[in-house]
């Protein structure tokens, strides 16, 4: 292992770094109500010296923390909402939750937040150190599970003098992500009807929620009919009350739309509407759609990329001990063969097996495998060269937004693989400090990879962040 100048000030740091990242796992918060967690968040950044900006694009829970007065801008990018209804005990391999129905991280956002800091703070140590000139920051991004809220903060011009952002998220398996993502947007349908007497007078009624149970019957018929990347999800938010004798009224119903390129899930939105438009035909009811959240697919930047995964190989892989592997294999044996497969699998691995604990790199000549999922850093990247990694936090198999997620999120082996991805990505930070070259050329990646028209925000005109609508939810 060759080591990084940068990597010294990551081991200094990484104790309260760790504290940081068990404080926020033990106050789990979820889409635009993280406000324990962000002021955590902050008092870190008051403690290690950054200037706080609060309130970023009218956002309560966004935070920035900057230092340096000069230079390029090298972002880091951190987050540290929750997921409703995870509850779960730190370390014990079987559901138990704290608190039934409670948050629990279950995506690994306590350590995302904690690395992402720490990374921004040994580049800071490294610059006074050396002297060389950049700004560098933490971007605290709450709302990422279901709120996208780094798309209204890119709108708003949040990134707009970045040169470079750098991220990450935590897995099972270390490698840097050169795959793109589907973009995504929320959109809630409502249906007004009107109520009657289910029995006396129902010919008299109008029932929202038969319009609902037909949207989504002709939703399920259209599955068949759009690319085999989109994907379509659904959960009731009022059906209509508790009273089966009384034709419900109103009826709420909120869809995820996914499709690997924003334009193609700007169509297959208008078709999902349409459907419901029917469905309120059918049933001579009104119908309102509101697009509560968006996000872009994610743009990958090569030469990033390279430059991170030099890094990946030169640090190798987390320092495991055969403690962590026996910590490991007691969770893994919760999973099932096809878990486990999963997580190679999004590495671009066919490789199979019980290994409890990632202690490989990826190759770089390895299969990107774009993400099934979605996230709102893809807005980030339309906008700013960005480059992220996966780390190598959890056992081999661990299915992400699972009770055994949040019940690794405070391990041993989960802070080992957040130490080292903060050191690949403050190494990273470095690199592209002192290579103008390296940021030209990722910039000039970037400028290619869009297009000429660029960036387009997806969200609608005098769209604000659905704080309201969607605080405490996911």
């Amino acid at each position: 292992m060759n080591q990084h100048p940068v990597w010294p000030h990551v081991d200094t740091h990484l104790p309260r770094f760790h504290a940081l990242s068990d404080a926020v796992w033990a106050v789990p918060e979820t889409c635009y109500a993280e406000h324990a967690s962000v002021a955590l968040h902050k008092a870190e950044l008051e403690h290690q010296g950054f200037r706080i900006t609060e309130n970023v694009a009218n956002i309560p829970t966004a935070i920035i923390g900057e230092w340096g007065e000069e230079g390029p801008v090298i972002a880091f990018l951190g987050e540290y909402d929750a997921l409703s209804a995870l509850s779960q005990q730190a370390d014990i391999a079987q559901p138990q939750p704290i608190t039934e129905g409670a948050n629990g991280h279950g995506c690994g956002h306590n350590m995302l937040g904690s690395a992402a800091m720490l990374a921004a703070t040994a580049v800071r140590d490294w610059l006074e150190e050396t002297g060389h000139k950049a700004r560098v920051r933490y971007v605290g991004c709450p709302a990422e599970e279901g709120g996208s809220a780094k798309t209204f903060m890119v709108r708003d011009g949040v990134f707009d003098d970045v040169d470079i952002a750098i991220t990450w998220h935590p897995a099972a398996i270390a490698n840097v992500m050169r795959c793109s993502s589907l973009a995504a947007a929320r959109i809630e349908f409502t249906f007004a009807g009107r109520a009657s007497h289910a029995a006396a007078s129902p010919h008299l009624g109008r029932s929202a929620l038969d319009a609902v149970e037909l949207m989504n019957v002709g939703v399920n018929y259209l599955r068949e009919h759009m690319s085999d990347q989109a994907r379509i999800h659904y959960a009731y938010l009022d059906a209509g009350g508790i009273s089966p004798n009384v034709v419900q009224a109103s009826a709420k119903v909120r869809y995820v739309v996914r499709e690997p390129r924003t334009r193609e899930m700007r169509a297959l939105i208008e078709r999902v509407k349409n459907v419901a438009k029917g469905a309120a035909l059918m049933t001579d009811t009104t119908m309102d759609a509101q697009l509560i959240t968006v996000a872009s697919e994610l743009v990958p930047n090569g030469p990033l990329c390279e430059a991170m995964h030099k890094n990946l190989e030169s640090l190798g892989p987390p320092p495991f001990t055969e403690d962590d592997r026996a910590y490991a294999a007691k969770m893994q044996a919760t999973m099932n063969d096809d878990d486990i497969a999963a997580s190679y699998s999004m590495a671009g691995l066919t490789e199979s097996g019980r290994k409890p604990l990632a202690d490989f790199i990826v190759p770089d000549t390895t299969l990107a495998v774009d993400l099934p999922g979605s996230t709102d850093v893809g807005d980030v990247s339309w906008v700013v060269p960005t480059v992220q990694m996966w780390g190598a936090n959890y056992a081999i198999g661990t299915p992400f937004h699972t009770w055994q997620m949040v019940a690794q999120g405070k391990s041993g082996p989960a802070i080992k693989g957040m130490a080292h991805a903060a050191q690949i990505m403050a190494a990273t930070g470095v690199d592209v400090i002192l290579d103008a070259d390296l940021r030209t050329r990722a910039k000039a990646d970037l400028a290619a990879r869009v297009g000429p028209e660029g960036y387009v925000s997806p969200l609608p005109q005098n769209a604000v962040p659905p704080i309201e609508e969607m605080a405490g939810q996911t």
